[in-house]
């Protein structure tokens, strides 16, 4: 019996070898992150620079709405406490709305895990709308154009939102500037439709990244003011908070940076050095995706060389 050479082996490996290579390639960049280096790309750029425009104003405020269900956290949850850490690090007051029942909860868990390093309050800081039969989403949308007040009326808590000092300077979407919609499907197209058509209002996106090449055509047409596109938009994200939002002096101090291309290019943060995962999550899961992308492409460069080799083989025994 002829003896078999490697990429004969190869070819007869039992499939569940690979499978646990891949297993392992995904579970211990999770266990034990490693730093690499995540490329920012504009699209979250610009979501980031907007909502930084609104640091420390009491008249400016943005609008969160969750459109999805837990089957897509993975992907949309990173984003979500990356953007509501920003707001709350940088004084950005932000509202949040779902028309899903499902997203009920997983709004307010994305609030609760953001702001447990944040001296918040509900009505004062940030608001939660809480949810709306999706019925009256049309209503709900066109309505916030004239007053928010009118037509939301109370918050998740049962509050006369008109009563709350959040709102005080907050009427419709003159002030309440960017909405930010966060699903799996097709949701912000109503929002770029009716608000952003007839109200000007500022749209961006949090997506899955399957969805992002629906998306890109309104990107293009500035529609879309921005888009963070599956986990790699909330990796990107995070690095800008630390990068600029969390920046310290010498002292330890607080100390914001502006938004520079210069400074993004000279930054290298060490996840070893963010304490808290939550912070990370988004880059840790790409680190994860990334080795388990390269084990795939090896394993198909490998198996077409071994197929070759074995065809090429028979041919010259034939």
């Amino acid at each position: 019996m002829a003896k078999l050479n490697v990429f004969d082996r190869m070819q007869k490996l039992d499939r569940r070898w690979i499978y646990l290579v891949v297993a392992l390639a995904i579970i211990l960049p999770l266990i034990i992150p490693f730093n690499s280096k995540t490329y920012v790309t504009e699209p979250t750029e610009n979501v980031y620079k907007k909502i930084d425009s609104y640091a420390g104003r009491t008249d400016r405020a943005i609008l969160m709405c969750f459109s999805h269900d837990a089957s897509t956290m993975a992907e949309l949850f990173p984003m979500e406490v990356a953007i509501l850490r920003h707001c709350f690090e940088r004084k950005v007051r932000v509202l949040t709305i779902c028309f899903m029942p499902a997203a009920k909860p997983l709004m307010d868990y994305a609030i609760n895990t953001a702001k447990e390093d944040y001296d918040v309050q509900s009505g004062v800081d940030y608001l939660s709308f809480g949810y709306k039969p999706y019925s009256l989403f049309l209503i709900t949308l066109l309505g916030m154009g004239d007053d928010i007040a009118e037509a939301v009326e109370t918050d998740d808590q049962g509050r006369k939102i008109e009563n709350l000092e959040i709102m005080k300077e907050i009427t419709n979407y003159n002030e309440m500037n960017l909405v930010i919609d966060f699903a799996a499907s097709a949701a912000v197209y109503s929002w770029i439709v009716y608000a952003r058509a007839r109200f000007g209002v500022n749209v961006a996106a949090g997506i899955t990244a399957v969805m992002a090449a629906d998306n890109y055509p309104y990107l293009q047409s500035g529609q879309l003011i921005g888009m963070l596109s599956g986990l790699k938009g909330a990796a990107e994200y995070e690095k800008l908070v630390d990068i600029f939002a969390m920046n310290k002096d010498e002292y330890g101090n607080p100390d914001p940076r502006e938004f520079s291309k210069e400074i993004i290019k000279e930054s290298w943060i060490k996840l070893s050095d963010i304490e808290n995962r939550k912070y990370k999550t988004a880059r840790i899961g790409m680190n994860a995706q990334t080795v388990a992308h390269v084990m795939i492409i090896v394993f198909i460069i490998i198996g077409n060389i071994g197929y070759f080799v074995s065809k090429n083989k028979e041919n010259h025994i034939g």
